[in-house]
Formats: structure tokens, sequence, C-alpha cells
């Protein structure tokens, strides 16, 4: 019985120091591997760069255009009225819409260096989702914006690495 009561009062010293230190602003919790593993898979949720978040196959291609086109530099009017017009042909979209998509497309790729050090990332999420027809499309597409003023030797090679992405991923490696 005495080590019983002694037990139980190491027990409640314990609790209440735990209290005080939660009080004061230490948290332990922070030592639980469960709750570490949750916040940082959080974090990089949050953190990480929505370009490289794209699950649908038209979001990867407009972004793919926006990177081609802003590859040789800032995009100029004669490149934002040519993906306009593609957009609305491409995707049969309203201008509205495809507005709406070139704005949210210029702002994920951003300057265009991200895009052009890591443009593998960009199709990895919405990869198996695109139809043959899509990629044929979305590399018409990609090939006539860079085609507007002139395709620069910059954007031919981003042309070339997108290519290599989409034939070389759905080409099978066995022999069959």
């Amino acid at each position: 019985m005495p080590y019983l009561l002694g037990l139980l009062g190491a027990i409640v010293t314990v609790l209440v120091l735990l209290k005080r230190l939660a009080d004061a602003g230490i948290d332990l919790g922070g030592l639980n591997p469960f709750a570490r593993r949750r916040k940082r898979a959080w974090q990089s949720k949050f953190e990480a760069n929505p370009l490289f978040g794209l699950e649908d196959p038209m979001d990867a291609a407009a972004a793919l255009a926006v990177g081609v086109a802003k590859a040789s530099g800032d995009l100029s009017s004669e490149q934002k009225s040519a993906l306009l017009d593609a957009f609305r042909s491409t995707f049969d979209l309203d201008l509205v819409a495809a507005e709406q998509l070139l704005a949210s497309s210029a702002y994920l790729v951003g300057d265009g260096q991200i895009f052009m050090d890591q443009v593998e990332g960009v199709v990895a999420k919405s990869m198996e989702r695109f139809t043959d027809n899509q990629i044929a499309s979305t590399l018409a597409l990609i090939e006539e914006i860079a085609a507007v003023e002139g395709a620069t030797e910059r954007q031919r090679e981003l042309i070339g690495r997108i290519r290599d992405i989409f034939y070389n991923d759905n080409e099978s490696t066995t022999w069959q």
C-alpha cells in the first residue's frame, strides 16, 4: 500500500510540474513524434510551390504554354493575345475564362526561373491524367506560342525537354 501511495504521489507531482511548465510557455507536446510528423507534412504542403501541385491537365498545359512564352523574357502583348486566342481555341473557353487562366498561369510561373529549372515537376501530378490527344494538343500549343515571335534557343530547348517528359513517360521499358 505505501508503494501505491508513493507511485500516485509521483504521478500527481509530474502532472503538476507539466501543468506549470505549460503555463510558463514551455510545451512538451513537441516531443511527440506523431505530432511532429503531422506538423512537417502540413508545413511541406502549406509552403510548397503551387506550380508543382497542378493536377488538372488543362492547368498544367496552360502553365507549360506560359512558361515557354516567358522563357525568352517577359510576356509581350503579341504573346498575351496569342495565348488568349490559343486558350480559347484549344481549351474551348470563353474570353473571361481564358483571361483568368492566363492570369493564374502567369502568376504560378512567376519570372520563369523555377519553371525552367524544374519543368518536370509541373506535370508530375497530372501526368497520368493526360490522354494522347491532350499531349499532342499541348505540344502543338507550346510550339505555336514559341513561334509567335520566333522561337529562341532557350524556348526550343524547353520544348524539347517537355516533349521528352511526355514521350519518355508513356513508353514501355519492357520487351513485349
